[in-house]
């Protein structure tokens, strides 16, 4: 049974709303409760492979389970009660990343399935994270633009607490017409055609993360260009989404990469960066839909996968790879060898 519009616009609504959440919490406590303890490099290490690298083998769970809505309430959860270990960093980044990393997939996976052809409703799901871990990072930091911020911690564990019970109103209102999983399935993953679309769309998405952490622009720390960028990176996702609606994947591609390579030319021109920053940030939901195509039958394999790829693409990050500003010039390269091997990917999925 199809679910009516406006039970998947609930659905997204609800996701996205926890997503920034969630995302929000996470980043607060790792900068309120880890950074600077004499664990900090470690648990770093150790976030970021729960949260990102692991989700592969869970998605396959969360595939075979078919129970995606329990599996972000119990990602909401695990991020709650990390919040009762501040004092054992190491369990409580493990267990905040494994929250992480549960609500994702049980998120990600749902609206994956009611996507279809569709990337408006994923483009909205992934856009609000960037919003959340922003904030996050201020807030926990203990600075702001008006001065030490005091924001209470206990806070947290009420928001999880809302976002789940949120979670299964909107799983109760939809009963019986919620998107089921499809039966797991890897069929034809040894193909050659399946084999170069999965390894293109995903070194796309390593090289937009090792890009995503490792992009400064001159003027980024002057007055509100900081909060600027973040705008872009969170509409980038979402105008992705509806801009593929309207005009395909291929051509979306192809002008958002292709334009953003170009304005990567001009780093010290701020309206130049944000416009570059946004249009590179429009094919993440392609990247995801895409991959989610090749695997109809383990979607949640796919989320992972693609994560698995935020994950390498933050590895040369933490071990202090980066790039200096008088190689700028390596954005624009970059963004022209994501566009080749993104159309690349993208000739055999299935549309």
């Amino acid at each position: 049974m199809t679910p009516h519009p406006q039970k998947h616009w609930l659905m997204v609504s609800v996701y996205s709303i926890s997503h920034f959440l969630v995302d929000f919490a996470c980043a607060f406590f790792m900068f309120r409760y880890v950074a600077g303890t004499q664990t900090a490099y470690l648990c770093v290490l150790l976030y970021n492979f729960c949260a990102f690298a692991i989700q592969m083998p869970l998605g396959i769970i969360a595939d075979r389970w078919n129970r995606n809505f329990l599996f972000a309430m119990i990602g909401c959860a695990l991020v709650a009660i990390a919040y009762g270990f501040p004092a054992f960093p190491v369990v409580a980044v493990i267990v905040i990343g494994l929250g992480n990393a549960l609500f994702h997939l049980g998120g990600g996976i749902d609206v994956l399935n009611i996507s279809r052809q569709k990337l408006g409703a994923l483009g909205v799901f992934v856009s609000p994270g960037a919003f959340g871990v922003f904030v996050g990072t201020v807030l926990g930091s203990g600075t702001t633009a008006v001065g030490t911020s005091g924001f209470p911690s206990w806070l947290f564990p009420l928001f999880m607490m809302i976002s789940a019970g949120s979670i299964l109103a909107m799983q109760i209102s939809r009963k019986g017409t919620h998107p089921q999983n499809a039966a797991f399935s890897l069929e034809g993953v040894g193909s050659g055609r399946i084999l170069i679309a999965v390894a293109c769309l995903f070194l796309v998405v390593c090289l937009r993360s090792y890009v995503g952490l490792v992009l400064n622009f001159p003027w980024k720390g002057l007055g509100n260009w900081g909060i600027a960028l973040v705008c872009a990176v969170v509409f980038g996702k979402t105008i992705g989404g509806v801009a593929s609606d309207r005009f395909g994947v291929a051509k979306t591609s192809l002008a958002s990469l292709g334009v953003a390579a170009l304005l990567f030319l001009l780093p010290h021109d701020p309206a130049a960066g944000l416009a570059a920053v946004l249009l590179f940030n429009m094919t993440m939901p392609i990247t995801l839909w895409a991959m989610a195509r090749l695997f109809p039958g383990a979607k949640g394999f796919a989320f992972g996968l693609l994560t698995f790829g935020l994950f390498l693409g933050f590895l040369p990050v933490y071990f202090g790879i980066a790039i200096s500003p008088d190689m700028f010039w390596l954005f624009p390269l970059i963004t022209a060898l994501s566009l080749v091997l993104l159309l690349t990917g993208l000739r055999r999925v299935s549309i």
